[in-house]
C-alpha cells in the first residue's frame, strides 16, 4: 500500500482539482479509500446496530462505546424517551415551516427560557441544529463593518459561518493569546470585532484559555461568543459548560450550544442579552430559511436539561471518569494532550498505524474515532475517546485492559 501520508495528501490534491467539468474530481476513483476497504480499515459511516450509552452493538458484538458524545448518558433515558413520545402525539412530527413563519410552537419558546435561565442570560434562541445556531449568529451580527477573530481549531461551523457572513474573517493560531493580540492588534479602530472560540476543542479536549481571552478583548474593545458545544454536561458548575467552569459567564456576550450531545436530541441555541437575541432571531439566515426544530425534538432537549438541573452529579461523573482514564491512559503510555474534558485524544501520529489501532480496539471490544488530516494535523494520525457519566467502572477497566495489550503490541510505553 502507498505511504498513507502520500496517499492522503492526493486525496486532498484531488478534491481541489479544477477544471471545465465539476463532476470530474467526484467521478475519479478513490485509491485509498479502496485499499483501507480491502484491508478491513475503513473507520467511516460505519452502522452501529444498537447504542444505549456505554455500551453498542456494532457488526452482532457488544463494544464499549469510547466514541459518543452523549456524555450524560441521556439519549435513553425513561424521561427524555416518554417526553419525545408525548411530544409526538400532541404535536405530530413536523412543523413544515420556519421559526419565522409557522414553525413557533410554545414549548420552543419554553425551553429557549429555560436555557437562558439555565446559563444566566437574558434571552434563548434554538435553531434547528448547532450547526445553523453558529450560522445563525455569525450572518446577524457581522457585515462589512465588522470582522471575526476565531481560534484555528474551532468547529467547521464557526468557520463556515464566518464565510457566510459579510464581514472580514481572520484566525489566530490554537489558544495562543499572543497570536490573539497580534490579530486584534492589525484590525481597524473603526471595525466591530466578535471573538467565537469553542469553550472544549472536539478533537483535542482542551479549553480555551477564557480568562486571557477575556482580558485581551477588554482591551480592543471586542465582544465574545462562546461554542459550549462540548462543554455543556461536563464543564462548570451543574455542567454549564467551560464559560461557568471560570466564572465569566456575565464577561461573555453569546454562549452558543446543541442538543446533539450532553442535551440527548438535535437542535442548537444561543443565548444572551435580549437585544441581541432580538435581532438575531430576526436576522439570522437559518432562522428564517430553515424548518423548525420538530416537536419531538425540543421536548427531549427540554427533558435532558431538566435531569441535568435536577442530577447535576451526572456531570461531576463524566469529569471523574475521563480524569480517571487520562492517569490511566497516560500510564501506559499513550500520548493523550492537553485536554481537560470529557474528550481524551491518544495522539498515534502515523496514519496507518491509527487505523490499525482503531481495528484492533474495535476487534477487543472497544470503540473509538480515527481522525486524520483535515481533521488533525498531518501526520498526527489520532484516536479520539470520550467518556460518559453512564460508564461503570468495569467498562473503564474492560477498555484499559486493551488498550494495555494493544499498547504492547505496536511499542507503546511510558516515558516514565
Amino acid at each position: 500500500m502507498k505511504d498513507m501520508g502520500a496517499a492522503i495528501t492526493d486525496w486532498t490534491s484531488m478534491m481541489e482539482k479544477e477544471g471545465r467539468d465539476v463532476l470530474a474530481k467526484a467521478e475519479a476513483k478513490w485509491e485509498l479509500g479502496d485499499q483501507l476497504k480491502e484491508m478491513g480499515l475503513y473507520p467511516y459511516f460505519q452502522p452501529i446496530e444498537e447504542n444505549q450509552g456505554p455500551v453498542a452493538i456494532f457488526r452482532g458484538k457488544q463494544v464499549i462505546m469510547l466514541g459518543s458524545n452523549n456524555y450524560l448518558g441521556l439519549t435513553t433515558h425513561p424521561k427524555v424517551r416518554e417526553a419525545a413520545k408525548r411530544a409526538i402525539d400532541q404535536h405530530g412530527t413536523s412543523m413544515t415551516g420556519s421559526r419565522f413563519v409557522n414553525g413557533t410552537l410554545p414549548m420552543h419558546e419554553e425551553l429557549e427560557a429555560k436555557l437562558a435561565a439555565f446559563f444566566g442570560k437574558d434571552d434563548g434562541l434554538v435553531f434547528t441544529t448547532g450547526y445553523q445556531a453558529n450560522l445563525g449568529v455569525l450572518t446577524a451580527l457581522i457585515n462589512k463593518s465588522s470582522v471575526t477573530v476565531v481560534d484555528k481549531f474551532s468547529h467547521a461551523s464557526v468557520h463556515d459561518g464566518c464565510k457566510l457572513a459579510n464581514g472580514e474573517n481572520l484566525t489566530f493560531r490554537h489558544n495562543d493569546t499572543e497570536d490573539l493580540e497580534r490579530v486584534l492588534s492589525k484590525v481597524s479602530p473603526n471595525k466591530g470585532i466578535l471573538i467565537l472560540v469553542d469553550g472544549v476543542y472536539s478533537s483535542e479536549g482542551d479549553l480555551a484559555p477564557l480568562p486571557e481571552i477575556v482580558r485581551i478583548a477588554k482591551k480592543y474593545q471586542a465582544r465574545i461568543a462562546v461554542d459550549e458545544a462540548h462543554g455543556v454536561g461536563v464543564m462548570g458548575p451543574g455542567g454549564r459548560g467551560a464559560v461557568h467552569h471560570f466564572g465569566l459567564q456575565d464577561q461573555i456576550d453569546l454562549i452558543i450550544g446543541t442538543f446533539s450531545k450532553s442535551l440527548a436530541s438535535v437542535g442548537g441555541f444561543v443565548v444572551g442579552s435580549k437585544n441581541v437575541i432580538d435581532f438575531i432571531r430576526h436576522l439570522g439566515r437559518p432562522m428564517i430559511f430553515s424548518a423548525s426544530l420538530p416537536p419531538s425534538s425540543v421536548a427531549a432537549a427540554m427533558a435532558a436539561l431538566e435531569i441535568l438541573i435536577a442530577e447535576p452529579e451526572r456531570a461531576e461523573k463524566v469529569r471523574a471518569n475521563a480524569t480517571f482514564m487520562k492517569q490511566e491512559l497516560a500510564r501506559i503510555g499513550y500520548h493523550v494532550g492537553n485536554s481537560s474534558s470529557a474528550v481524551i485524544p491518544l495522539v498515534i501520529g502515523d496514519e496507518l498505524k491509527t487505523f490499525c489501532i482503531w481495528k484492533d480496539l474495535l476487534d477487543a471490544g472497544v470503540y473509538t474515532n480515527p481522525f486524520l488530516y483535515p481533521a488533525v494535523a498531518k501526520g498526527q494520525g489520532t484516536l479520539r475517546t470520550s467518556y460518559l457519566a453512564t460508564h461503570e467502572q468495569s467498562h473503564l477497566d474492560q477498555a484499559l485492559a486493551a488498550f494495555k495489550t494493544i499498547a504492547k503490541n505496536y511499542d507503546i510505553q511510558s516515558a516514565a
